[in-house]
């Protein structure tokens, strides 16, 4: 099923079940007032969203005309939002282009930082940049949502904990990463808040195309209408996500609603583009010595969506414009 949050009810929004045409929605505020609150009591809401779900998809209820202005983040804010590294190619890509060389334990042990969570961004929530020089990037990835996750679980184990997938926009300020990095502590300024896709999606809504492990489907970005990237997601996902999730729950449990960052999707197939647009000026170093293609700026739109065999727009696009502020 496809879920959703309307921008109604407060900061968490009220939560909706979406048809999988993504043109319609009927309200599910009855069953669980907001998405956390229906991962706070999936053993009881997710039968009952199902229900509401099939009763939208054959007619049975009408529901109303979705406008995707309309949406919040599936989870406007959650209690953990960690974001790993799965895909090497990227690593190895953005190490380069800021002259760091990749950790020694690249291929064995999962790179992780947690992100803010208080507030995340809409689908169609504008980009706030206060200075060009600070070097705005979108970073295309996949999510999932997680039950609440015991401290110590394997990924065997893992993978029974995840309960929906998702869409990211990791935006992140390029310029500002060297210094704060430079400190030994992590990123903090350089990671404002992240953005998601309209919707929400339990596992089995993709069918074969998710083992458990990936999403075997290609993840499509563009920039200002050009396509940048259209990169296979499972190929090259050195880390699945119980990999991530064994990791990030060796010394701590996770409560439900805990969203994990998949990292930005990356293929070292150079027809797939790039997701991000550190990489892609990485590659225009490393073919003519110097990176043509510039950071966002005000009135840039970057698209990210993800389609499956039958071209059917699985979560929804996120569609955001850069702003001066």
């Amino acid at each position: 099923m496809k879920l959703a949050t309307l921008k109604r009810g407060g900061r968490d929004g009220t939560l909706v079940v979406v048809s999988r045409d993504n043109r319609r929605f009927a309200l599910a505020s009855d069953i669980a007032p907001s998405l956390q609150s229906a991962l706070d009591e999936w053993d009881r809401s997710e039968s009952l969203l199902l229900s509401r779900f099939n009763a939208l998809q054959s007619g049975e209820v009408e529901g109303e005309p979705l406008e995707l202005e309309d949406l919040h983040a599936p989870l406007p804010r959650a209690y953990e939002w960690v974001d790993g590294s799965a895909y090497l190619n990227h690593v190895i890509l953005v190490r380069k282009a800021r002259g760091a060389a990749p950790p020694a334990t690249l291929e064995q042990d999962p790179l992780v930082y947690q992100g803010g969570s208080g507030h995340f961004l809409g689908p169609r929530e504008d980009i706030e940049l206060p200075e060009q020089g600070w070097g705005l990037d979108f970073e295309a990835e996949l999510c999932v949502v997680l039950d609440d996750t015991p401290k110590g679980v394997g990924a065997e184990g893992a993978r029974e904990h995840i309960r929906l997938l998702m869409l990211c926009n990791d935006i992140t300020l390029r310029n500002l990463i060297p210094t704060e990095l430079a400190k030994n502590f992590g990123f903090f300024c350089s990671k404002p808040a992240t953005a998601f896709s309209p919707f929400a999606l339990t596992p089995d809504e993709l069918g074969e195309a998710f083992d458990g492990e990936r999403i075997h489907l290609p993840l499509r970005t563009r920039l200002n209408g050009k396509e940048i990237g259209c990169v296979d997601a499972g190929a090259q996902m050195h880390f699945g996500f119980p990999e991530l999730i064994e990791h990030i729950a060796r010394t701590r449990q996770f409560t439900a609603g805990t969203i994990v960052g998949s990292g930005t999707v990356s293929n070292s197939d150079e027809q797939q583009g790039s997701s991000c647009l550190s990489e892609l000026r990485m590659k225009e170093t490393i073919a003519t010595g110097s990176a043509s293609t510039p950071y966002m700026k005000p009135g840039d739109v970057v698209e990210i969506e993800m389609l499956d065999a039958q071209n059917n727009n699985l979560f929804g696009t996120i569609e955001q414009q850069v702003k001066k502020s």
